[in-house]
């Protein structure tokens, strides 16, 4: 089974400029893109991290300055009064003694009650400062116009859980003996579960090399589809983190399939070629490790919170409103 050709959905819009040359004959950047559509995925999302970083900050000094002109002050007499104003008191000799307890260091409490309590009141300062620019901002209206690069991948022949045409779909590049994707599952779970038909999730496998149960685990789940059990075994191998040939096989007993076509299907390796075109796919789009997730084609790293994901699936569901859905197919 091989996937449908990959496209990059937003690229550089001078895509006929020229990036080489080879013995007189140009490359362009369309040449470019059209041979390696992911090639310069991560390196624009990188960008785009570091440019919205940038302009973030900028924007928070505005913000800052600003406010000081209203109340004909200086920032650093606006941040005396709004921030400074609101840090605790320093804690008592007890309380750094149960700090200084939970340090890896070799220095003497007296030496380190200085050290503690700078740093202390640094963290303090950093959230009491980030607290008061969040409460400029939700007074403020503000759209950011720095835009994410998104990538375009197929999910025809992709395992597709929600309505069909949601306009937001998740996809999640994973493996099933990956710690961090069994503790995130309750977290998808609950994502969906409150955003219902407005959201789709796709399952790409991407076996790690150090777990060596994944990649049979990722063949059993697709034999389970085969019979159209597709999602109900994938929850239960998540669940039940029992990953060995006899588990799987059993697993596959529990759930009432057709164990000797499901047993010919482990054993003869008939979805392993399925396993290696989400691999391929997964490495055109620089992604090592899981989970990894596409959001309407964003490309977001690690488990994140459900709070973080909220936020994230209400902001595409916003700009669905404004454009249609390109980030599957």
């Amino acid at each position: 089974m091989s996937a449908a050709p990959p496209t990059q959905v937003c690229s550089d819009p001078s895509a006929n400029s020229v990036v080489a040359s080879v013995d007189g004959a140009t490359v362009t950047l369309a040449d470019f893109e059209h041979e390696r559509p992911f090639g310069l995925f991560q390196a624009r999302n990188a960008f785009y991290q570091s440019e919205k970083k940038a302009v973030d900050d900028y924007l928070d000094d505005y913000l800052l300055e600003r406010q000081a002109q209203k109340e004909k002050v200086t920032v650093a007499e606006l941040l005396k009064i709004h921030v400074d104003s609101t840090i605790a008191k320093d804690p008592d000799d007890e309380a750094l003694r149960v700090y200084y307890e939970g340090l890896d260091s070799a220095e003497p409490f007296e030496t380190m009650r200085g050290k503690i309590l700078d740093h202390l009141h640094e963290r303090r300062l950093a959230k009491a400062k980030a607290a008061y620019i969040q409460t400029l901002r939700s007074q403020s209206k503000i759209t950011l116009q720095v835009s994410a690069p998104r990538a375009q991948v197929s999910v025809d022949k992709t395992q597709l859980r929600g309505a069909d045409g949601a306009p937001v779909t998740l996809v999640e590049f994973a493996d099933f003996e990956c710690p961090y994707c069994q503790q995130f599952e309750p977290t998808l779970d609950k994502l969906q579960a409150d955003f219902k038909d407005k959201l789709a999730f796709a399952y790409k496998d991407v076996p790690l090399p150090m777990h060596g149960h994944a990649e049979k685990a990722a063949e059993a789940a697709h034999c389970a589809g085969a019979q159209n059990k597709y999602w109900e075994y994938h929850d239960l191998l998540l669940k039940t983190k029992e990953l060995e040939i006899p588990q799987l096989k059993a697993a596959a007993q529990n759930l009432g399939l057709d164990t000797t076509a499901f047993d010919k299907c482990l054993d003869s390796g008939a979805q392993a070629d399925s396993i290696k075109t989400t691999l391929e796919e997964a490495r055109q789009l620089g992604i090592t490790g899981t989970p990894s997730f596409l959001l309407n084609g964003r490309f977001y790293s690690g488990a994140m919170s459900y709070d973080q994901l909220h936020t994230l699936v209400t902001e595409e569901l916003k700009t669905s409103e404004n454009q249609p859905q390109q980030a599957a197919k």
